[in-house]
């Protein structure tokens, strides 16, 4: 069901509306985000910057705009820094919600204080910093700030069988960034670090070249008998 005219008012302590979405449905929010990604940082006004926290603030705000507008998204929000849900003293960049409604999908309800879909996001190439390892988007010798890494050990999305990771590329190219992050992770494989091998790997699934938007997807086995997840990786070209 989409909510082609759903600018509505709900009264104080009313129930909200209950939707039945499709499995598909989270995916349909990868897709928005990733036709959309490329017009925020096109944006004439966009502010310049480039710390991570304040790029992702400003995708937050453009793509709740986007979703306002929009006759298949305005059911949902976009949200930074939200607790984890399993982990309360962690945070998630970017979490997608419901907005004025309930959704129920793969039958899971989930409401306003509910995620959706969480985000990781992360800088290409990784910040120089005494604490920092510049293979950071997938894994962290220092500590556990590993993108790919938070998912694999359920240190993030723990309830969640979907979820995704946005990548701001702000130095190279897209393929020196597939090639690294393979790189990152057959070293680990090789090195015989815990709960790493070569399904970890991402696969590319569409480049646009006009846009300069990447989309790649990759599978991993998780820690703690948790079952599988899928990330999505959307990454766009920032120079």
């Amino acid at each position: 069901m989409l909510l082609a005219d759903s600018k509505r008012q709900v009264a104080a302590g009313q129930l909200e509306l209950q939707i039945h979405l499709p499995s598909t449905a989270r995916r349909a929010i990868l897709d928005f985000i990733a036709n959309e990604i490329s017009n925020w940082r096109d944006h004439p006004e966009r502010p310049s910057v480039q710390a991570e926290d304040r790029l992702t603030e400003h995708l937050c705000d453009y793509l709740n705009t986007a979703a306002y507008h929009s006759t298949s998204m305005d059911h949902i929000q976009f949200r930074t820094e939200t607790g984890d849900e399993r982990n309360a003293n962690r945070t998630i960049d970017l979490s997608v919600k419901p907005l004025g409604a309930t959704l129920i999908i793969d039958g899971r309800r989930s409401t306003t204080f509910d995620a959706i879909l969480p985000i990781e996001c992360k800088r290409l190439p990784t910040p120089r910093g005494a604490d920092r390892d510049h293979r950071e988007y997938v894994f962290s010798s220092k500590n556990s700030t590993g993108g790919i890494q938070r998912f694999k050990e359920g240190n993030h999305a723990a309830t969640h069988n979907l979820a995704a990771m946005i990548g701001y590329i702000q130095e190279d190219t897209q393929e020196v960034w597939t090639t690294c992050i393979t790189e990152w992770i057959n070293d680990l494989t090789a090195s015989s670090t815990p709960g790493w091998s070569a399904n970890d790997l991402p696969h590319l699934e569409h480049h646009d070249v006009t846009r300069r938007v990447t989309v790649l997807n990759s599978r991993h086995e998780r820690e703690r008998s948790l079952a599988e997840i899928e990330l999505c990786h959307v990454w766009v070209q920032m120079i």
